[in-house]
């Protein structure tokens, strides 16, 4: 027989409990009534039309949490997608970002890819309007200060291993790896606006 997780226990955890699963389905029904959230709903939620490189972003972070591949995200793909952004260990997050920034998806992140990444989120900032009084450097000089720094055999490309270990390594890197747009923070935000989440 299986393993059995009280709710209990989940919730000592720090993961949700039944009644915070059952809000989250009303929620999602009202929403989704079909049961599936769609590609356009989510670019809606995050508020990024007319901006393609915003748009490009969360287009990635979509693919990254629609675990299937069947370009939609049901309940449960939502519900381990809010676990990881709310609750999800660092290490965890770590993973999803770096599922984000390889968008080729052959388990490395090459130059182009981080430079694609970093001027998408320098935009989505903007889009977005999230704090850019820290805009010192150019998207050219973070992806060559992060390579300085994580790319540590010199390959011109981030494993998955590089990626996490640099960012846990150096503030700095982990600053500019997660560019201050946390999924965590903007569904934080936009909880107050919609009824999703």
């Amino acid at each position: 027989m299986g393993q059995r997780l009280s709710w209990e226990a989940a919730e000592a955890a720090g993961e949700m409990d039944v009644a915070e699963l059952q809000e989250w389905y009303k929620k999602f029904v009202v929403e989704c009534p079909s049961g599936t959230l769609f590609m356009h709903e989510f670019k809606r939620f995050f508020q990024v039309s007319g901006h393609e490189d915003a748009t490009a972003y969360v287009e990635g972070m979509f693919r990254a949490f629609d675990k299937n591949g069947d370009n939609t995200i049901d309940f449960l793909e939502y519900v381990a997608a809010l676990n990881l952004v709310l609750r999800g260990s660092l290490e965890h997050k770590l993973r999803w970002t770096f599922k984000i920034y390889d968008k080729d998806r052959n388990g490395c992140i090459d130059r182009v890819e981080l430079l694609d990444i970093v001027k998408s989120i320098y935009k989505l900032k903007k889009a977005c309007r999230v704090d850019t009084d820290t805009e010192l450097l150019t998207p050219e000089e973070v992806v060559d200060r992060i390579f300085q720094l994580v790319d540590e055999n010199g390959d011109g490309q981030l494993s998955l291993d590089e990626f996490v270990e640099g960012a846990r390594r150096d503030k700095w890197v982990m600053k500019m790896l997660q560019m201050d747009v946390i999924p965590g923070g903007w569904i934080t935000q936009q909880r107050r606006r919609s009824a999703m989440f």
